[in-house]
């Protein structure tokens, strides 16, 4: 059962009632039924398998990144470094991502080979493509952590659609520690796919007075809100009449999740660093993304800008 107390996303309290807030469903009982699977992802946006990946090998890549991240002063070494323990505040930039999942082969191992691909191959029925960029989550406490509800779409959906986000925690991550939350049905809320489902946060109106600033990279994104679909986790959930879901996460778990599901996390109530990465899959047959391959992607600079006339 998830302890309930001291939910919160930007600060602001999580209802928990039944009819707002629930748990996950596992799909350990289902792994070698694929039929299943696709039939659960179907219905409810997401697949949880817990204990599904190598806790050992996991637990390696968690170790290399906390010493890198001590290396940076960011984690208190009066305490064991395996406790992850925060020294102070920061911020990890897409640059940062990038160096905190090099030089390390634990983690690529757990996210690029053994359990991983084997449920992908698997479940995609042929050989399958990662993107090559991996996105590391590092969320201390406070209430500037939490990720606003969005869509995976609309960062990376200039290839196929049929793109799976994997959410992998790094060590524990309790509810109170600000894991990972799904909003239950939004991959099916229609009129959100067809208005920002469809957008991309790397275009922007060339007739715009500002374009020069993003040609130049001095702006990044488009409009306002860096691509969330709303800044308010708790008011979304009551205007979609809809419920929150997540779990007491536990190293070897893993969330996967479509384009199209609305996800978010909440705020980090511990003096521990949150550790996580989203990786994503594909079949190989597909078109890919361009902003996330190769040893050096472009993710969202300057040559990932497309101008359009609006």
């Amino acid at each position: 059962m998830i302890a309930k107390k001291m939910l919160t996303v930007h600060g602001k309290q999580l209802e928990t009632g039944s009819e707002s807030f629930g748990e996950l469903r596992s799909s350990a009982d289902s792994l070698e039924d694929c039929d299943e699977l696709h039939s659960r992802f179907e219905n409810d946006g997401y697949l949880y398998l817990p204990g599904l990946l190598e806790r050992d090998t996991l637990h390696a890549a968690r170790r290399t990144m906390l010493e890198a991240l001590a290396d940076l002063d960011f984690v208190d070494l009066d305490y064991p470094i395996d406790d992850g323990v925060a020294k102070r505040e920061l911020a990890v930039s897409a640059r940062d991502m990038v160096e905190l999942s090099k030089n390390n082969e634990p983690l690529r191992q757990a996210l690029f080979a053994g359990p991983m691909i084997a449920f992908y191959e698997r479940f995609l029925g042929g050989p399958i493509r990662p993107l090559d960029f991996t996105w590391c989550r590092v969320k201390t406490s406070g209430e500037e952590t939490a990720t606003n509800p969005h869509y995976d779409v609309v960062f990376m959906g200039r290839g196929t659609k049929s793109l799976y986000t994997s959410w992998t925690p790094l060590g524990d991550i309790p509810c109170q520690m600000g894991g990972l939350m799904i909003l239950e049905n939004s991959h099916r809320q229609e009129e959100i796919k067809d208005t920002y489902g469809q957008m991309d946060v790397d275009e922007y109106c060339t007739n715009e007075p500002d374009a020069s600033e993003t040609e130049a990279g001095h702006k990044r994104w488009q409009g306002s809100g860096f691509g969330t679909f709303s800044p308010d986790a708790v008011a979304l959930r009551s205007e979609l009449n809809s419920r929150w879901l997540t779990t007491d996460y536990q190293l070897g778990d893993l969330l996967v999740f479509s384009m199209y599901t609305m996800h978010a996390s909440m705020d980090n109530h511990t003096n521990r660093l949150r550790l996580s990465t989203d990786t994503r899959y594909q079949l190989a047959s597909e078109p890919v993304d361009e902003r996330w391959i190769g040893e050096n992607p472009i993710a969202h600079g300057p040559e990932a800008k497309k101008g359009i006339i609006c």
